[in-house]
């Protein structure tokens, strides 16, 4: 007998929504992420355990691209496939989000911000979802050389076409995204959300001022690598585990990054966090949320016991003076 998932009829009680900018959408505070252990390479009933578990929890957002795998494409087709056999009496109750930008095909229409690439990769990615529209289409990274008019005018078409809701960005600077807000508030499309990398130990959006600008635009910010790719937990710090990120995949974070000095940062980090009763990727996370400049932050996980971990950040957001500054002090 197939076994058929009825989903918790408890699941947003413990969660927390946050408005995304000034739009009427809200993100849960914790999102689930798809570019890691959701392509070809991975196990598929794992993956399906996840997406049960993030969404029993309350987590109503599944983040995707076109080109997360590996192979590119296979997380958009495993999620295509769990949103099938799962997910359609939910789906008015899922923001499911796509991304072009980076490179997804050979030869010259397949990378960057053109109106070629950008309507047919979300045709191609619609397919591998088996959907007819995804909440929020991304521009996933700023384009030198394609006008930014041409890049705003293709996401303000998808919009306009149903086969997008909202329009975002991700990995824009404050001075493009700024840009991108008045073209598209021209083209009357609902531009609502930058996704940017964001940690303890990378302030990125503080020092280029994307956190204030959007805050004073409306325009949500959602956090991904909150985690610093695995150096915001306790794992390295009695050597290189196996199972870990260093160990499976160079890609992303490599063994030079654990120098001596980042090793003490972790340990002292690891230190507040234990007082505050947190892991340390716990406080991580309860950092990022620690305002109402950042609507939600973006995990990853390999097993479902990552996610429930996580989702407990949401009830200890709050930190004290003291706890900030150090925090501060330690990760410069």
């Amino acid at each position: 007998m197939a076994d058929v998932y009825v989903a918790s009829d408890k699941r947003y009680d413990k969660m927390m929504y946050n408005r995304v900018g000034k739009s009427g959408l809200k993100f849960p505070a914790v999102s689930l992420g798809f570019w890691h252990n959701f392509g070809s390479r991975d196990n598929y009933d794992t993956m399906k355990a996840m997406c049960r578990t993030a969404f029993d929890a309350g987590i109503t957002q599944f983040d995707l691209a076109n080109n997360y795998g590996p192979v590119y494409g296979s997380a958009e087709e495993n999620a295509g496939r769990i949103l099938t056999e799962d997910f359609k009496p939910y789906r008015d109750e899922l923001v499911v989000t796509s991304k072009a930008g980076y490179d997804m095909w050979p030869g010259p229409y397949g990378d960057f911000g053109s109106k070629k690439y950008l309507t047919a990769s979300l045709d191609q990615s619609l397919k591998r979802l088996k959907l007819d529209y995804v909440d929020i289409f991304y521009h996933h990274r700023m384009d030198p050389e394609t006008p930014l008019e041409e890049t705003m005018e293709a996401l303000a078409g998808i919009v306009h076409s149903g086969k997008a809701l909202y329009a975002g960005v991700s990995n824009y600077d404050q001075p493009t995204t700024e840009r991108a807000v008045a073209l598209l508030k021209e083209l009357h499309c609902p531009f609502i959300v930058n996704q940017r990398r964001y940690s303890i130990f990378d302030r990125g959006i503080e020092n280029d001022g994307v956190k204030a600008f959007c805050k004073e635009a409306g325009v949500g910010i959602i956090a991904f690598s909150p985690l610093a790719q695995g150096l915001l937990t306790d794992k390295y710090l009695h050597g290189i585990p196996a199972d870990s990120r260093i160990a499976r995949d160079h890609r992303f974070l490599q063994e030079s990054a654990l120098t001596p000095e980042r090793l003490s940062q972790i340990e002292r980090l690891n230190k507040i966090a234990s007082d505050r009763g947190q892991t340390l990727a716990q406080m991580a996370l309860s950092w990022i949320l620690k305002d109402d400049e950042v609507c939600s932050v973006l995990i990853g996980a390999s097993r479902p016991e990552q996610i429930l971990e996580n989702i407990s950040i949401v009830e200890h957001t709050d930190f004290t003076a003291e706890e900030l500054r150090l925090i501060d002090e330690i990760s410069k």
